[in-house]
């Protein structure tokens, strides 16, 4: 085997290395993002009467506290001006920094 198809061999496999890399945090950031789903609908139930459990009404409590918090902290200097409040789709990356 040459020097260049070893070469070409070990591109091959790191090439493969980072696709399997790409896929696993492809699939944990989907994950998460069940999770969040999940976590979303079973507060908007507790907060509807649908659903009581003392477990869910200790994290809602939690939820509750945060958002009055965030709501009372202001905005720091700069952040709304030209911040966009637009989220990508979770199935997007961040956008990058110009």
């Amino acid at each position: 085997m040459g020097l260049l198809d070893k070469a070409k061999a070990a591109a091959e496999q790191a090439a493969a290395k980072a696709k399997e890399g790409v896929e696993d945090v492809q699939t944990k950031r989907e994950l998460s993002q069940a999770y969040g789903d999940l976590g979303r609908l079973a507060f908007g139930l507790v907060e509807s009467g649908e659903l009581s459990n003392d477990q869910l009404d200790a994290l809602v409590a939690r939820i509750r506290a945060l958002e009055a918090k965030a709501a009372a902290e202001p905005v720091p200097a700069g952040a709304a001006a030209g911040a966009s409040t637009d989220t990508p789709p979770s199935n997007q990356p961040p956008a990058m920094p110009a």
